[in-house]
């Protein structure tokens, strides 16, 4: 009989295999980021216990060893073995990713994967490989950002490791990402990326607001709020433009003047921002950078309704979250709209 680590061995072998036949090129170099990724793996105690290891980084790991038990008592995120190892990737970012979206248009680009589903993005290990990418789609006429990303989730497939690209934050954003990438091992919709990330999003903040309190931060926790809240008007702003955006491409115009008439509304929409919201939102807009702002934070209002609804128990907003997944997208959409009314609303 083969033992349990020989038979993850051999369908990993055939996993590869299928991805290649899919699209050799890219799943090859994800598949090489990722065995370079784990093969860098050590236990956190280990980090910890190392005298190599920098005071800062050990004072980081034990911060995050912490949070990471504060997840599963309090929060009641997946008690497995991720986020308990370290890697240094000896890079800045852990992978790159691709956001692409029509010229008139803000439907972003959609690439399908055999685990993760349909995505509004594609993840490159390498910087160069994600620019070439992108350059390939600028050629056929796309709006294009690329995104260098700190830190990401196999929804539980592997034991994600924290990473030293994620070190150079404040302890405040460390402990909220963790708390955001384990929420996608919690609950994941293959192939709705805006429910997936404002649901992760959600959970974080909640996650930060109970963490912070815990700790007697008050004043993070009221600097949070502020940010939150700056974020929001900002995202309103976002909103507004992508509304007026929308009927522009849906217009008659002559495609030099829908062009001008786009290029006028992102350059509002960056000096408005600029005033309301800081540098919460700094760098270039176009189609694809609104299409992936509003993937992340879209529907974190909705997620907040439901959390308020279920009196603030995460039992009963697990559960509830748990039930919108079972429905079809477009009866999710209607539902998490409904309730986006109901906390621009509230008190």
């Amino acid at each position: 009989m083969l033992s349990r680590r020989t038979r993850r061995l051999a369908y990993g072998v055939i996993a590869v295999s299928l991805l290649f036949l899919l699209d050799g090129c890219y799943y090859m170099q994800a598949i090489r980021g990722q065995m370079d990724l784990m093969s860098r793996r050590r236990p956190v105690t280990e980090v910890i216990s190392d005298e190599d290891s920098s005071a800062e980084l050990k004072t980081k790991l034990e911060m995050l060893r912490d949070a990471r038990q504060f997840s599963i008592d309090e929060l009641q995120l997946p008690d497995n073995d991720s986020y308990r190892s370290y890697a240094d990737l000896e890079r800045d970012f852990v992978v790159w990713n691709v956001f692409a979206a029509p010229e008139f248009s803000l439907e972003p680009r959609r690439w399908c994967y055999p685990v993760a589903g349909c995505v509004a993005y594609r993840g490159y290990f390498a910087e160069a490989a994600a620019e070439k990418q992108a350059q390939k789609l600028q050629d056929k006429g796309f709006d294009v950002v690329v995104g260098g990303v700190p830190a990401y989730s196999t929804l539980g497939k592997f034991a994600d490791p924290l990473l030293n690209t994620m070190m150079r934050w404040s302890d405040v954003e460390l402990v909220a990402t963790l708390f955001h990438e384990l929420a996608h091992q919690k609950l994941y919709i293959k192939g709705d990326t805006g429910f997936n990330e404002s649901f992760a999003t959600a959970v974080s903040d909640i996650g930060m607001e109970r963490w912070l309190a815990a700790q007697g931060e008050q004043n993070q926790l009221q600097d949070r709020e502020d940010e939150r809240l700056e974020r929001r008007a900002g995202m309103a702003l976002i909103e507004s433009a992508k509304t007026k955006l929308q009927q522009l491409y849906s217009s008659e115009l002559e495609a030099t003047e829908m062009r001008d008439r786009k290029r006028e509304i992102l350059e509002k929409l960056q000096a408005d921002l600029a005033v309301s919201a800081g540098d919460a939102f700094s760098g270039g807009m176009n189609n694809a950078r609104l299409a992936s702002l509003g993937l992340y934070e879209g529907r974190v209002d909705a997620f907040r309704a439901i959390f308020r609804q279920c009196e603030q128990q995460l039992t009963c907003f697990y559960q509830q979250t748990a039930v919108l997944a079972d429905d079809s997208m477009d009866e999710r959409n209607a539902k998490l709209n409904a309730l986006d009314e109901t906390e621009t609303i509230a008190p």
